[in-house]
């Protein structure tokens, strides 16, 4: 459905952890604070999220962009000392209501296989996750989440 990222519409705070060292065997994580800004585009087809991390140093910008046809989600990542992130993470929610969205890229020279998660709890809290496989897919690491609530 054209709609399914409404929830995030609004401004959020954040709480964020890393993993300090990503496909390395590491359990420490540092953690990190966000406030991001979401707004609807295209007729509810599709919306843009601005994320700014003070501790990091960074903005982000995320668009998503819904696929009538295929009923697939594309998600654009970009921050300010990067850039545009390619390939887009494509997916949809599925019917246990979970996001699951999807990519191939390299890590450090490693093919890797990208998952991002998005859960919601409430109108007013949510969770996004980002794992990596190296087995494409079979197992994966979870190096990044987000847990979201609603500031407006």
């Amino acid at each position: 459905m054209a709609n399914n990222f409404d929830f995030f519409i609004g401004t959020w705070t954040s709480k964020q952890r890393r993993l300090r060292d990503v496909l390395a065997g590491s359990d420490e994580w540092y953690e990190f604070t966000g406030v991001s800004r979401c707004w609807s585009v295209l007729d509810g087809g599709g919306n843009i999220d601005e994320v700014t991390l003070p501790e990091l140093g960074y903005t982000g910008l995320t668009v998503r962009i819904f696929n009538p046809a295929t009923e697939l989600w594309s998600i654009y990542w970009a921050r300010n000392d990067i850039g545009l992130a390619l390939p887009p993470t494509v997916g949809r929610f599925e019917p246990d209501g979970v996001g699951r969205f999807y990519d191939d890229e390299e890590w450090n020279g490693r093919p890797i296989r990208v998952r991002y998660l998005w859960t919601v709890a409430s109108a007013d809290s949510c969770r996004w996750e980002q794992a990596f496989s190296t087995d494409q897919g079979e197992t994966w690491e979870t190096n990044w989440v987000a847990d979201f609530t609603r500031a407006d």
